[in-house]
């Protein structure tokens, strides 16, 4: 029975071992950390922030790149990227962004500039949302703090 044992112990840390490998070599990430669709916006639901002059504000540039895709220019008042504090708990005023395109979420950036590469030919819809620290959606007065574009791609 012992050896029984000790050849199952054997096998598992080989094909285990083998496994991880065949992940790394095929460019499969092994994070263990995964957003479904319905939890884009964020981890823990949203923080809704007061209307007012001192709410945050939001809007962006798409320009494109001449060498390949587009850049996003991500303005904003009231809030500080905050790349340092990412997935800590939610602090007035700081965050990251989510940037979307029609409709899928496609990158988290943690500054005001981003390459985003190659689009779909014809009309896309961009999109970009400010996040707490803790991913949850930023919200004021209950609308989400998104800005959102439609561009054409020849």
């Amino acid at each position: 029975m012992p050896r029984s044992l000790g050849l199952l112990l054997i096998g598992l840390l080989l094909g285990g071992g083998t496994g991880f490998f065949l992940a790394a070599a095929n460019n499969v990430a092994l994070d263990g950390h995964h957003h479904p669709a319905a939890q884009d916006a964020g981890h823990g639901g949203t923080v809704d922030l007061p209307a007012g002059p001192e709410a945050p504000t939001l809007d962006f540039r798409a320009v494109r790149d001449a060498a390949s895709g587009w850049n996003l220019h991500v303005v904003t008042t009231g809030f500080r990227f905050a790349p340092e504090r990412v997935n800590a708990p939610h602090r007035p005023g700081e965050g990251h962004a989510h940037v979307y395109v029609d409709g899928k979420k496609v990158a988290r950036i943690y500054g005001p500039w981003f390459h985003l590469g190659a689009l779909p030919r014809g009309r896309v819809t961009l999109a970009v949302t400010l996040n707490a620290n803790d991913h949850s959606a930023l919200t004021i007065a209950g609308r989400p703090l998104k800005a959102e574009k439609t561009i054409t791609v020849e």
